[in-house]
């Protein structure tokens, strides 16, 4: 039995979500993902005016003569949400903390691939696998996430991104789209792990930041603790002092887009408390723009 503050906070998101799914994926869902539509059924000789890039070279080389691979369309396509629930998602001036951020836009994924009839699943990691539930269809089931995703308590505080993409990989046999949500801040050394994960499945990157971290404002003079270790920085809030703080942060937004860009992973830039609709239709709207100049 869920707790009533749970049940209502679930029943908000839902209505919240339901109102702007249908212009997310409208027309454009399915569209713009790689190797969408096809699964391997069997081997067949070829035909002139097959395509020679679906040749079976293992298959031809035995039988003398060329056979094709055939493929079937698929219906449905896995969906995998592996969302970062460090200590670090605690952070947030606005109206919504990181995490709060990243829940309501798993939210409005799970909702947008249930409505496709697609199979959702969902990771949770944090410096270990915290929770893992396999891609599968149903509203049920998108609830049951959408709890997890709202009340699951980490028992790790820092970010091993590394271990959440080889996790990742060592775990899905089936090609999914992967959306990893994050703040990639530090996480080790995923940029190997993330080549491989993204070669075998599709994977979208989608950082999370708050303003705070990005820019310090004010002139003041307080301590920071960083979430993740408990170490408290204390800041002056001298111009050389702000200077150093938003050249350190660029400098770790550039690690992370370098490190995207290097394996070939869209990267969606979300900030805490914007609008998360207009970024994701943008980022739709520019991926399917892309597929059709292939």
């Amino acid at each position: 039995m869920l707790p009533p503050e749970l049940a209502r906070e679930i029943r908000k998101l839902e209505i919240r979500t339901d109102r702007v799914v249908d212009e997310l994926i409208g027309g454009a869902y399915h569209s713009v993902f790689k190797g969408r539509g096809i699964e391997f059924e069997e081997v067949r000789e070829y035909a002139e005016g097959d395509d020679v890039r679906d040749i079976d070279w293992n298959v031809s080389a035995r039988m003398n003569t060329p056979y094709i691979k055939k493929y079937i369309e698929e219906r449905e396509l896995n969906v995998l949400l592996m969302v970062d629930v460090s200590a670090s998602g605690s952070v947030g001036t606005g109206r919504r903390t990181k995490r709060q951020t990243a829940a309501e836009l798993a939210a409005l994924l799970a909702f947008s691939a249930g409505r496709n009839g697609d199979k959702v699943g969902l990771l949770l990691f944090s410096d270990r696998r915290e929770l893992m539930l396999a891609p599968r269809s149903g509203r049920t089931h998108t609830l049951r996430l959408i709890r997890d995703l709202l009340a699951f308590q980490p028992q790790g505080h820092g970010t091993d991104l590394a271990g959440a993409v080889a996790e990742a990989d060592r775990l899905l046999n089936k090609r999914c789209v992967i959306f990893l949500i994050s703040d990639f801040i530090e996480g080790g050394d995923y940029a190997a792990g993330l080549r491989v994960l993204n070669r075998r499945h599709d994977v979208i990157a989608v950082r999370i930041r708050d303003r705070s971290e990005l820019a310090w404002e004010t002139m003041l003079g307080t301590g920071v603790c960083d979430a993740e270790t408990g170490e408290v920085i204390q800041l002056s809030g001298s111009a050389a002092e702000r200077r150093a703080f938003a050249e350190a942060a660029a400098a770790e937004l550039r690690r992370s887009e370098a490190i995207c860009e290097a394996a070939k992973v869209d990267l969606i830039d979300l900030r805490c408390g914007d609008d998360l609709l207009r970024p994701l239709i943008r980022f739709f709207e520019r991926r399917k723009g892309r597929i059709r100049r292939i």
